[in-house]
């Protein structure tokens, strides 16, 4: 157990230790080598592996142990990350029904007919229907996931509402687009304090403060004796130096 951040600790961090086996055929086999190439429809075939999958199963049972330490019987969200973990929400749910879990699939969800390909496809898409909240990047994640769920498993899938019910439990499934801040972004850039770097950037000054716009000069003597097509505005040359 570790407080991070180390100086003022603002929450606790649990280490769930792996063995280098666990590691290879968990990490780099069934998510790496499996999940990623097909989720991604890479033009790399996935790699399934039946000992790589019972290792898959077996991690994500410890991490299920961890978590269940944590909370002990309290109420609690359990918010889980990624594609490493998906027989995690439902080893959490039939332990303690009173979690709410919630899970953000960071990489493509594709249709059903890449899916079907998977092995052990029915054991994969009950254990992420152990999640109350399942997110994917796009509408159209979401859309394959229901699509993949109503072909593989008997569940209700209700498409205006995004949910599925299974075993009379509702897991609801968003799309979560991930961008910048544009807003944010767009206020920087027109500030003031922008304005005032840009100058401060676009001024003809060395390192050493002295007039620099002979860089400038050797810039368009390298133009000088080629062809080039007419610039639609003038040029601006702009040069990052380190400080003397």
């Amino acid at each position: 157990m570790c407080g991070v951040p180390p100086d003022d600790p603002s929450y606790t961090l649990r280490r769930v230790w792996l063995t280098k086996n666990q590691e290879d055929r968990y990490y780099y086999g069934l998510s790496n080598e499996g999940l990623w190439p097909l989720c991604h429809v890479a033009f790399v075939r996935p790699v399934f592996n039946p000992e790589d999958w019972e290792v898959y199963r077996e991690v994500n049972a410890l991490f299920a142990q961890a978590v269940l330490e944590e909370v002990d019987s309290r109420p609690t969200f359990v918010f889980i990350q990624d594609y490493h973990f998906a027989l995690l929400p439902r080893m959490l749910k039939q332990a303690n029904p009173n979690l709410v879990v919630a899970q953000f699939w960071h990489i493509p969800w594709p249709n059903h007919e890449m899916i079907r390909t998977f092995p052990w496809k029915e054991e994969l898409l009950d254990g992420l229907l152990g999640n109350d909240l399942l997110g994917f990047h796009l509408r159209s994640n979401c859309q394959n996931f229901q699509e993949t769920v109503d072909r593989v498993l008997e569940a209700k899938i209700d498409q205006e509402r995004s949910e599925i019910t299974r075993g009379g439990k509702v897991t609801a499934v968003r799309p979560f687009p991930i961008s910048i801040d544009f807003e944010g972004h767009v206020a920087q850039a027109s500030s003031d304090a922008t304005d005032a770097a840009m100058e401060k950037l676009e001024a003809p000054a060395g390192p050493d403060g002295r007039d620099d716009s002979g860089h400038r000069d050797r810039a368009d003597r390298l133009h000088e004796g080629h062809s080039r097509p007419a610039p639609r505005a003038q040029p601006v040359l702009r040069e990052a130096s380190r400080p003397v």
